[in-house]
């Protein structure tokens, strides 16, 4: 696994400055994300990220979220579209590209089981709606072009411009350590760099420099999954301070 410093430092042009995302310009400067870029505040936000593994899930899901009466902006994995892209054994940019239209693809099975489309990060958000990725991943372009950002990460950076709470619906109750399950991941672990196939390679320390707020849970769950849209901590893994 990279070291967060090489992925940082020599891989994409952007950079983490205290705790915003910054862009690197390629002469050597940071420079300021763009207030176009900047998504509306929203207190009462929760963006949920759904694994590509719950795709066959997806109308239940939707009723579940619909039904706790909150803003929930989804962030859908790529599932089997993502697979397919795999299987060409494309890399880099073309690869990152073609797994942000694969999360496009799933985004419309959400719009089918009831779910609001919205392209872009400022698009005010009422009940479930689901990002439609591609625009703003192309307008933004914030993260490596590498198979070690998943939808995991970007859905990290749609919270992080949100300035909202994120949970991430796995097909897992949460993150082992060594082993052993983890109940919070504390800045000492993400430092360590733990290791775990749950969650992408840059999801925990995107986390930590962005300062936000997260939870797994897992999808398979509804009793979990209302707990927590109900003010519930359920067996997952949170983040310290967790939500």
């Amino acid at each position: 696994m990279r070291r967060l410093a090489d992925t940082l430092c020599g891989l994409h042009p952007f950079w983490f400055f205290g705790e915003r995302l910054m862009p690197w310009n390629g002469d050597g400067v940071c420079e300021s994300i763009p207030m176009d870029v900047a998504a509306e505040k929203s207190r009462d936000l929760l963006v949920v990220k759904a694994g590509g593994s719950l795709t066959a899930e997806i109308p239940a899901l939707y009723m579940l979220l619909a039904s706790s009466g909150r803003n929930i902006l989804v962030v859908p994995g790529g599932g089997r579209f993502a697979d397919a892209v795999r299987d060409t054994h494309a890399e880099g940019s073309a690869a990152h590209w073609m797994a942000v239209c694969a999360m496009e693809e799933t985004a419309w099975l959400w719009v089918a089981a009831g779910a609001v489309p919205v392209g872009g990060l400022r698009d005010p958000v009422e009940g479930v709606s689901v990002l439609l990725p591609y625009r703003a991943m192309r307008e933004a372009d914030p993260l490596p072009h590498s198979w070690d950002v998943t939808s995991d990460t970007i859905a990290a950076w749609v919270a992080s411009a949100r300035d909202a709470p994120l949970l991430l619906l796995k097909s897992v109750d949460g993150i082992c350590c060594d082993g052993v399950f983890c109940e919070f991941i504390s800045d000492e672990m993400v430092a360590g760099m733990v290791e775990t196939d749950v969650v992408d390679p840059l999801f925990l320390p995107f986390a930590r420099a962005s300062g936000i707020r997260w939870a797994i849970v897992n999808g398979r769950e509804p009793d979990r999954i209302r707990s927590f849209l109900h003010g519930g901590r359920p067996p997952g893994t949170y983040s310290n301070p967790h939500l």
